[in-house]
């Protein structure tokens, strides 16, 4: 795999950062977790006035081999008929995007579908969906190395343009499911407490994805599970998760999926949590126990579970207002105000 040299944030500005954002003219801590986010951001950056140039959103799609065990209720078609929706600019992705100023790229990593005549996706397509992991990896290890390069040579490309916050989305039908399973593996959850419905399935469906991934735990032998159970697009969001630390940018993490990338990426490399910024708990059942198991707290519960990023990109106001109180808000002697504590 590839090599990444990342390091936490250098904390001996810490109580500097503290300093300034005590002197603002404001109680002290009356800004609650704005006033944690700033100092994440500051760390991250080492300054004491930080910025969001240029916001990216990467939409990374794929497609899973573990979708013909029946495991999700939608089709394996709507990851590339949604795929070319989101270049008309009609998804959920899109509206989020133009609202909040975010730069969006749209990326075939593995869909089951030849897009490369689509206008407005980049085609870095390693294969057209990933093996079914109920008889067989996913990817092999090759494979598994392009899709972490892959992420990682597009957060080069945002951070050319002058990246400094970065939000990864995801569209691959039946994704959940290695989600549940590297959740299950990396937080020591119970597998039933993993799953959720997806789209939308109901109970007797969950029961069938249980049995199914169940079936794909006993079977698995391998040294590697996230190549074994992953996606193609899981992966290089998780190359780009690694990249995005190693350049010190601000990661914005999206729902049950793309946190499962975040897990993902923190037990490659811990360090990168540094960087991280999780902004939703979604409906998807077990996202809430993987949180916590990360000891994280996610900034929005809204009850969404459509992915592609969404939830990420809604929190991005609130990390916006942070920023802003440290570059915007007047202390107490510009002010000419009597600081009292």
């Amino acid at each position: 795999m590839k090599q990444f040299k990342i390091t936490s944030p250098d904390e001996a500005m810490r109580p500097q950062i503290q300093e300034k954002i005590d002197n603002l003219n404001k109680p002290k801590g009356s800004l609650g977790r704005l006033e944690e986010l700033a100092m994440q951001v500051c760390l991250i950056q080492q300054t004491l006035s930080p910025s969001l140039a240029h916001p990216c959103h990467l939409l990374l799609g794929g497609d899973h081999g573990i979708e013909r065990e029946g495991v999700s209720v939608s089709p394996r078609e709507v990851t590339w008929q949604q795929m070319i929706n989101f270049t008309r600019g009609g998804g959920g992705v899109n509206m989020f995007c133009r609202q909040h100023g975010f730069h969006l790229r749209i990326v075939d990593v593995g869909v089951d579908y030849d897009l490369s005549h689509i206008d407005g996706i980049i085609d870095r397509k390693i294969a057209r969906g990933t093996g079914n992991f109920l008889h067989e990896p996913a990817m092999t290890e090759e494979q598994f190395d392009e899709a972490v390069a892959i992420g990682a040579d597009l957060v080069d490309e945002c951070v050319k343009e002058g990246c400094r916050v970065l939000c990864i989305g995801e569209m691959g039908i039946a994704n959940t499911s290695p989600s549940s399973i590297w959740m299950h593996l990396f937080c020591h959850i119970p597998l039933k407490d993993c799953i959720g419905a997806g789209a939308g399935l109901n109970s007797e469906g969950i029961r069938h994805k249980y049995e199914v991934l169940s079936q794909a735990l006993a079977n698995y032998q391998h040294d590697n599970p996230l190549a074994y159970f992953g996606g193609f697009e899981m992966i290089a969001a998780v190359g780009a998760m690694l990249r995005a630390a190693e350049q010190h940018l601000v990661i914005l993490v999206d729902g049950f999926i793309m946190t499962a990338c975040a897990l993902a990426a923190i037990h490659l490399e811990p360090k990168s949590k540094d960087y991280m910024i999780f902004t939703h708990c979604g409906d998807e059942s077990g996202h809430q126990l993987m949180l916590e198991a990360m000891q994280v707290k996610p900034l929005l519960k809204l009850g969404l579970r459509l992915g592609e990023g969404t939830g990420a990109l809604c929190a991005f106001p609130i990390v916006d207002s942070a920023v802003r109180m440290m570059n915007e808000m007047n202390n107490f002697q510009n002010a000419a105000i009597t600081k009292y504590f």
